[in-house]
């Protein structure tokens, strides 16, 4: 019988040689800390009109209710920082989240957490589990803080002291108990950087994301018209944005990813306003083929650049 270390050595050595950069494990339970705290920010309806995150509260707390027998909940994390910050490089132009310069990660990811899964079965035997990529109601976050990998930041995103908050989290819930690691403590400090730099206000208190009035929610979730009363405050971005992150102090540690798949399409830090202005369906294709800001669809794209391009009315 191979002990409950051996097997957790071997899956935590399994995900490096996948590509992540951490991975931790933590208990299935009840997400008990979190329950006031979510149900707090729904009452707030800092969700929006992003009403899928009001359904299947009990799923998003309780992993067991996701993947029957779960006992471990395996969290891992993707670096997906370029090396080539095109919103940084080209400051006058419109941007881009970094996150979807290239290749959607639901897919690159799903791949490797498919692999994992069967690595494991083989290695193992006889276990279930599901993967997840920002998928069903998961409380990832709350999953990767618990199992050491980082903690929320006053954005709300998990911070990590060697590579601050540029990656993507995903996880295994698997019906195989192992060794669990513990939390870290919070090194945010004093520092308000990201709820000072937010221009439009969208961090209302440390540690709570009014996320009605993020860049992001305007540009990616809302579908209808975006308000006037946010009207030039968007600094550029069109689809996603990178304020909060770009000026935590943890990220002066993120390096360059390694994946191929997130290299963006050679013409992307050529377009200037005018050309977004002017994109066509075959360009928006050829650009964003697999990408994730497809979600937006052109006529959302569109949508995004004629209000960030068009005067404010007086």
């Amino acid at each position: 019988m191979v002990s409950q270390q051996k097997q957790t050595d071997f899956i935590k050595a399994t995900a490096k040689e996948l590509g992540f950069s951490y991975c931790g494990i933590a208990k299935a339970e009840f997400l008990e800390d979190e329950a006031p705290r979510l149900e707090e920010w729904l009452k707030r309806g800092y969700h929006g009109s992003m009403s899928y995150l009001e359904n299947h509260f009990d799923k998003r707390l309780d992993p067991t209710r996701l993947v029957h027998g779960a006992k471990s909940v395996i969290s891992l994390v993707y670096n997906y920082y370029p090396e080539k910050d095109l919103a940084q490089e080209n400051s006058g132009d419109l941007k881009i989240a970094k996150y979807a310069y290239g290749e959607d990660y639901h897919f690159v990811i799903k791949d490797k957490l498919k692999n994992f899964l069967i690595t494991i079965q083989e290695e193992i035997g006889d276990v279930s589990g599901r993967a997840f990529v920002d998928s069903a109601p998961v409380h990832e976050r709350a999953w990767a803080q618990k199992s050491g990998l980082g903690w929320i930041g006053k954005n709300s995103l998990l911070l990590n002291r060697s590579m601050g908050s540029f990656f993507f989290l995903a996880e295994l819930m698997i019906d195989l108990e192992l060794e669990y690691d513990g939390p870290i403590k919070d090194y945010c400090g004093t520092c308000t950087a990201c709820m000072d730099a937010c221009p439009t206000d969208a961090i209302p208190q440390p540690y709570v994301v009014d996320g009605s009035k993020c860049i992001s929610y305007f540009t990616i979730e809302l579908k209808e018209e975006i308000p006037a009363e946010v009207k030039g405050k968007f600094e550029n971005w069109i689809f996603g944005c990178d304020i909060c992150q770009d000026v935590c102090p943890w990220n002066r540690f993120s390096q360059p990813h390694k994946e191929v798949r997130f290299q963006p399409h050679s013409d992307l830090d050529k377009m200037k306003p005018q050309d977004w202005k002017e994109i066509t369906h075959d360009v928006f294709e050829k650009l964003f083929k697999k990408s994730a800001l497809k979600r937006t669809k052109l006529e959302g794209l569109k949508r995004n650049i004629l209000f960030v391009s068009s005067p404010s009315k007086k």
